[in-house]
């Protein structure tokens, strides 16, 4: 099993967070990693999204798990490897968020994706962040 867990604190509302979430067609703006995304179905619980990275084939996921302004859970299942990505927003008493993406691979392929899958996690928080401070 591979596990990784990353956060940020960003000056923002969950409100804020949560409508970048939900716009899943404007990932792009804050996720380098994407070349090519589509959401099939609402942004809810049991909704799939096929995402293409860069120079690799396109994959599908399913969001397992939807709670406005908290988060969301991706699965994805490629040739029996599972990747399932928390994406949480916790508020803070001071007001701000942490982000916090929660990575468990399972599977014959666990550790060879977890590098893959987990690699750019800093720099997507990181333009994340440029893009909830922006209005």
């Amino acid at each position: 099993m591979w596990t990784h867990e990353e956060s940020i604190e960003i000056r923002a509302t969950p409100a804020r967070v949560w409508e970048l979430f939900a716009d899943v067609a404007g990932w792009k703006a804050w996720n380098a990693g994407i070349d090519r995304i589509e959401l099939h179905g609402a942004f809810a619980t049991g909704s799939t999204f096929t995402m293409q990275p860069p120079g690799a084939d396109a994959f599908v996921s399913t969001l397992v798990d939807v709670r406005a302004r908290e988060g969301f859970t991706d699965e994805t299942v490629i040739d029996g490897t599972r990747v399932i990505v928390e994406h949480r927003i916790h508020p803070m008493a001071s007001g701000d968020v942490r982000v916090t993406y929660s990575t468990r691979i399972t599977g014959p392929s666990a550790e060879a994706f977890g590098p893959m899958v987990t690699g750019d996690f800093g720099e997507v928080l990181r333009a994340l962040k440029v893009v909830a401070k922006r209005r």
